[in-house]
C-alpha cells in the first residue's frame, strides 16, 4: 500500500491518493484537481474512487469534478442529503478498491456525519484517513456547524478518537486532512506526532486530558475566531462545485484600474509587504502573495466583490487565482503585472513606513501617536504591549470608527496580518507605520508589555 500526500500549506490542509500500484482512492481533493491527476499519471495509477470526509468549512471540493473526469465513484456520507450523484456510505461499509479494503467508520465530531475511511491491505499497517476528527495532536474544531451544537458535537469528537484508539492497533498510520494551519484545528495537544495512534495516544488532546467533561472544557476554551468565508463552504459543497477555470483574467490598464478602485471594488496588491508599504497605489489592498492570502482575503472581504488583481509577473497572478478558486473565488475580474510603473499609471501612490520593534518606542514619544494590535483576542490575552490599542484584523472593517485619530503603529505576531490592517487603514485616510517584526521582540525592545 501507497500513500502520497498532496499538500496545501495555504489552507493547512492534506489530500491523499492511496494505490496498491494500480488503483487509487483519493480522500478530500482539493478544487484544483490537476495536482491529483499529475500525481496519479506520474505514479501510474488509475483513479477509481474518490472519497469525502466531510462537508469540508475551509475549501470547496473538488471531489464531485474529480469524480466526473476519472469515470469513478464518489463516497459520501449517506446521511447528506445531496443533490448530484454519489455513492452514500455509512458506518460498516466496506468498499474495494483494487487490493485495498475501505472500511468506513462514522466519526462524529468536526461534522455530525463525519467519516473516517480506515484502509488495508493484508498484513501491513493500516492507513486511517481521519479527515477533521483525529489530527496530529488534536483534533478537528467543533463550533463550525452551530454554536447549540458545539458541546454536543466535542462529546462526540471525544468518543470518536476514543473509538477510533479501541478499534486499531498502535501502528496504524493516521492521515488527517487538517490540522497544518488550518482554522478546522482547535487545541493542541503536548508533543510532536510521527503519524502513528500510539504517539497520538501519548501526545493528543483526546487522550490525554482528564476524561470528557475536561476534554470538552479544554477544547471548546482553546477555540478561536474562524475565517468569515467558512460561511460560504458547506453551501458550494452541498450543491456540487463545478470544475474551475485557471486561465489567466482578463488584463486591466491604469485607466480601467483608477475606474475599479473609485467604485469601491478590490484591487489587491500582492507583492512584498515592505515594497507595498515604500509605493503603492492610492485605494489598493496590500495582501502579500504568501500561504496565508487566501485565507485572509477571504476572510476580509465583502463576500462577491469583485477582486483585481496587481503583481510583478504572471506566474503570481496565476498562483493567487489558484489559491483563490479552493475557497470559492472563482475568476479574478481582471489583474495587470509588470511591477507598479507598468500599472500605476498617472493614479496617485501613497507610502508609509515599515519599522522594527526596536524603532517604536522612539515613535512612540511623537504626540498622538500609539500601537494598534490586530492580532485575535486569545493572542491578545496571552499577552500584549503596555496601552495598546487592541482591534482584531478580522474585524478592522465594520469597525474602522473604533481607531482612534492620530497615528497608529500597527503589529500582529509576525507582521503579516499587520501588513494587510495598515493597508487597509490607509486606505480609509487613517495615518500609519507597518511594525513589521515578531511580537516577541516587543519586550526586548523595551516596549513595556502586559
Amino acid at each position: 500500500m501507497h500513500v502520497v500526500t498532496i499538500e496545501t500549506p495555504a489552507l493547512g490542509d492534506r489530500t491523499y491518493l492511496v494505490h496498491d500500484e494500480h488503483a487509487a482512492l483519493v480522500v478530500d481533493p482539493q478544487r484544483d484537481i490537476d495536482r491529483v491527476i499529475d500525481v496519479a499519471d506520474a505514479v501510474g495509477v488509475e483513479i477509481t474512487h474518490v472519497a469525502e470526509t466531510h462537508l469540508h468549512n475551509d475549501y470547496v471540493s473538488g471531489g464531485l469534478a474529480l469524480t466526473r473526469r476519472v469515470g469513478g465513484r464518489y463516497l459520501h456520507a449517506g446521511s447528506e442529503h445531496l443533490p448530484f450523484d454519489h455513492d452514500p456510505v455509512v458506518g460498516g461499509d466496506t468498499v474495494e478498491v483494487g487490493a485495498l479494503r475501505v472500511e468506513v467508520l462514522h466519526t462524529p465530531g468536526h461534522t455530525a456525519h463525519h467519516l473516517t475511511y480506515i484502509v488495508r491491505l493484508g498484513d501491513e499497517p493500516a492507513a486511517v484517513f481521519t479527515g477533521g476528527s483525529l489530527l496530529y495532536g488534536t483534533v478537528g474544531r467543533t463550533d463550525l456547524v452551530a454554536a447549540v451544537s458545539t458541546e454536543e458535537l466535542t462529546r462526540a469528537q471525544y468518543r470518536s478518537a476514543h473509538r477510533l484508539a479501541a478499534l486499531l492497533a498502535d501502528d496504524a498510520r493516521v492521515y488527517p486532512t487538517h490540522g497544518f494551519g488550518s482554522f478546522c484545528s482547535s487545541a493542541k495537544g503536548t508533543g510532536d506526532s510521527d503519524g502513528t495512534l500510539g504517539t497520538e495516544k501519548q501526545i493528543n488532546i483526546a487522550f490525554t486530558t482528564g476524561g470528557e467533561d475536561d476534554f470538552v472544557d479544554q477544547l471548546v476554551s482553546g477555540l478561536t475566531a474562524q475565517p468569515a468565508y467558512y460561511a460560504h463552504m458547506v453551501q458550494l459543497n452541498t450543491s456540487g462545485a463545478f470544475p474551475v477555470d485557471l486561465s489567466p483574467p482578463s488584463p486591466v490598464d491604469p485607466v480601467e484600474l483608477a475606474r475599479r478602485i473609485h467604485r469601491g471594488e478590490w484591487v489587491v496588491d500582492l507583492r512584498q509587504r515592505r515594497a507595498y508599504a515604500s509605493d503603492h497605489i492610492a485605494g489598493t489592498v496590500g495582501i502579500e502573495l504568501a500561504d496565508p492570502f487566501a485565507t485572509y482575503l477571504g476572510w476580509l472581504i465583502p463576500w462577491a466583490t469583485a477582486v483585481t488583481l496587481l503583481a510583478d509577473t504572471s506566474d503570481e497572478v496565476a498562483e493567487a487565482q489558484r489559491q483563490l478558486v479552493r475557497i470559492g473565488i472563482d475568476r479574478p475580474a481582471g489583474a495587470a503585472d509588470g511591477g507598479i510603473d507598468q500599472w500605476a499609471g498617472d493614479h496617485g501612490r501613497r507610502s508609509y513606513p515599515a519599522v522594527d520593534f526596536s524603532e517604536v518606542k522612539a515613535l512612540l514619544a511623537e504626540p498622538a501617536t500609539f500601537v494598534l494590535d490586530v492580532r485575535r483576542d486569545d493572542e491578545w490575552a496571552r499577552g500584549h504591549v503596555a496601552d495598546a490599542v487592541h482591534l482584531p484584523m478580522h474585524d478592522l472593517l465594520t469597525r474602522l470608527r473604533d481607531v482612534p485619530d492620530g497615528r497608529a503603529l500597527v503589529h500582529c505576531a509576525s507582521g503579516f496580518r499587520a501588513s494587510i490592517a495598515a493597508s487597509l487603514l490607509d486606505r480609509a485616510g487613517q495615518d500609519v507605520v507597518l511594525i513589521d517584526d515578531e511580537y516577541t521582540n516587543a519586550e526586548a525592545a523595551g516596549l513595556p508589555t502586559t
